[in-house]
């Protein structure tokens, strides 16, 4: 399997609003993407799409080399990590942290109705220490800080193996030191073996790390730009991008943004 994402020509309405209007984007295994925009740009909207939980208006859409329309979605979703802010809300505060991400292996939410074997267990304890929370394990998840918490939901998106793993703004709502610890976690699983291919999404440019090869622009649902990050994100791009002067200056591989 080549072919992770590839969505020609999509279009999606909503209300007779146009939310995403001629979408081409291609992503090979092998690639981690960055999706940048502004709030309200499109970007959750794009996920739904992918996933398969809002069907494009027009275009053809093609995930994990399954075109959709000839597939069960449900199959496919399997395949798929998700993590988002939608998923924190709904899980319940007094479950264990390995209980948390051992539902990750059924997409449920808490183990009430699962019987989960031992080596599930030792599976979710491997993946939480490769998220560096060993510490976590046997504590309610209502104890845990947000970063804790996002580290788990990305160790639960991993539990079922899956061949993509879409990272939907994990690091909102946390402190500078919480954000770079998630990074440096997340860049540890990106070179894993094996590693799934990890869209990242995001509205804040520093976070696109050097292992993010490639970036998508997105604005007011279409795509502005998209390609090799270190050729996206420049001073040119990104004042266009803002409507703003902007100035771009690289950091250890990392882009930072300042207004000019």
């Amino acid at each position: 399997m080549t072919n992770v994402i590839h969505l020609q020509d999509v279009s999606w309405k909503r209300q007779q609003k146009h939310i995403l209007s001629d979408i081409n984007w291609h992503v090979e295994k092998g690639e981690h993407w960055a999706v940048l925009g502004l709030n309200g740009s499109g970007k959750t909207s794009l996920l739904n799409i992918v996933t398969g939980y809002s069907w494009p208006t027009t275009g053809h859409v093609r995930v994990l080399d399954k075109p959709f329309g000839k597939i069960d979605i449900r199959e496919l979703r399997k395949s798929i990590g998700w993590v988002s802010s939608s998923l924190e809300a709904r899980l319940n505060e007094s479950e264990r942290a390995e209980d948390i991400v051992v539902s990750g292996k059924y997409a449920s939410i808490g183990l009430a109705y699962e019987q989960p074997a031992e080596a599930d267990f030792d599976k979710a304890f491997q993946i939480i220490e490769q998220m560096r929370c060993s510490h976590l394990i046997g504590r309610t998840y209502r104890t845990c800080s947000q970063g804790e918490k996002q580290k788990l939901l990305i160790a639960r998106g991993l539990m079922a193996s899956p061949d993509l793993l879409l990272l939907d703004e994990s690091t909102s709502g946390l402190d500078f030191i919480s954000r770079e610890e998630l990074l440096s976690a997340i860049q540890q699983l990106i070179k894993q073996d094996n590693a799934p291919t990890i869209i990242f999404v995001t509205h804040h440019i520093e976070e696109v790390l050097p292992e993010f090869s490639h970036t998508l622009m997105l604005k007011d649902g279409t795509v502005f730009e998209k390609g090799p990050s270190s050729d996206v994100l420049t001073t040119d791009n990104l004042s266009r991008f803002f409507d703003m002067p902007v100035n771009i200056e690289w950091h250890h591989q990392r882009p930072w943004l300042s207004i000019r």
